[in-house]
């Protein structure tokens, strides 16, 4: 069965966006690119918001631009074919290799899993994960963690009074200082 993961880059007081709604700290470097386009390949199905699915539309404008490298290429090449689900109560359209989500968060990934297809189903988003952490629906967290307190902002752990033991599966620190932790739901 197919899993679902949730990453997101995260400041160490727990914040995906801080209170003015920026997030450019987590701009990753050469090391951190990189490994985000070996992440990528693991993934079937990409969920997302519309906030995300909004900021990713860049990529699918830049295919074209002659001044991207090589990794920047690679990505582009990954990400743009990838298939992408989108949730939003205010889009009619979406565009690239995306749809609109047509059922609930859990009815979309009961489908996901029930359907043939290789990779992880990913989401991004976390508006979108809490609610799918409190179906139980999420299999591994995955953080990378950037040497910063923002104070505030968007939270990336689901606020729901439940406790989820997790197993560390993995960990990897850049040169940057950010920290990459991998965390497998123990059931």
């Amino acid at each position: 069965m197919r899993r679902v993961t949730y990453s997101m880059g995260v400041s160490l007081d727990g914040y995906i966006v801080g209170p003015d709604g920026g997030f450019q700290w987590t701009a990753p470097d050469d090391g951190l690119f990189r490994f985000a386009i070996d992440q990528i390949r693991e993934v079937g199905v990409h969920l997302m918001g519309r906030r995300l699915y909004e900021a990713m539309l860049y990529w699918e404008t830049v295919a074209d631009d002659h001044a991207l490298d090589d990794d920047k290429r690679e990505w582009i090449s990954l990400w743009n074919p990838l298939p992408k689900v989108v949730f939003s109560t205010t889009l009619t359209e979406v565009e690239g290799n995306a749809r609109l989500a047509t059922g609930s968060v859990t009815e979309e990934i009961e489908r996901l899993r029930a359907e043939p297809g290789e990779g992880n189903i990913a989401i991004g988003g976390a508006g979108l994960a809490v609610t799918i952490a409190e179906a139980g629906l999420i299999d591994e967290y995955r953080a990378k963690v950037y040497p910063v307190l923002v104070g505030g902002g968007i939270p990336f752990f689901a606020q729901a009074e439940q406790r989820v033991d997790l197993e560390l599966l993995e960990t990897r620190t850049f040169d940057s200082g950010v920290v990459y932790l991998r965390h497998r739901v123990v059931r």
